[in-house]
């Protein structure tokens, strides 16, 4: 589970560090559009639950293993079709995501194996 811990951490920093940008740049409306903003903006909230969820999966809560694991799948492939759309993003913020994609691809293809690692959880 440390690694998945820290993989959440990467997806969390690196999210924080886009929203600062775009709060940065958000005078350049050519590279800093409404769907930018939008998109920036829930990714840092999705990983605010990325990383609650694997800090409690590592403490042994196998609900919050269920969710880290649904919840990394889903947003990977929100990620796959982001990076692939042409136009919808500029391409610094596809680069981007796509690095969050493979964080969080790692996370969810790791997931099984915590399983195993869980102690089981009293009733």
């Amino acid at each position: 589970m440390r690694t998945v811990r820290l993989l959440a951490a990467g997806y969390l920093g690196l999210s924080i560090l886009t929203f600062a940008a775009v709060i940065a740049l958000r005078d350049h409306t050519d590279i800093v559009t409404d769907a930018v903003w939008v998109r920036t903006f829930l990714v840092v909230l999705s990983s605010l639950a990325v990383t609650f969820f694997a800090a409690r999966a590592a403490k042994g809560s196998r609900p919050a293993l269920k969710r880290l694991r649904i919840l990394s799948g889903v947003m990977t492939v929100a990620i796959v079709v982001i990076v692939a759309l042409p136009g919808l993003f500029p391409i610094w913020l596809r680069v981007e995501q796509a690095v969050c994609g493979v964080l969080l691809l790692t996370v969810f293809l790791r997931s099984p194996r915590a399983f195993t690692e869980l102690e089981p959880q009293e009733a």
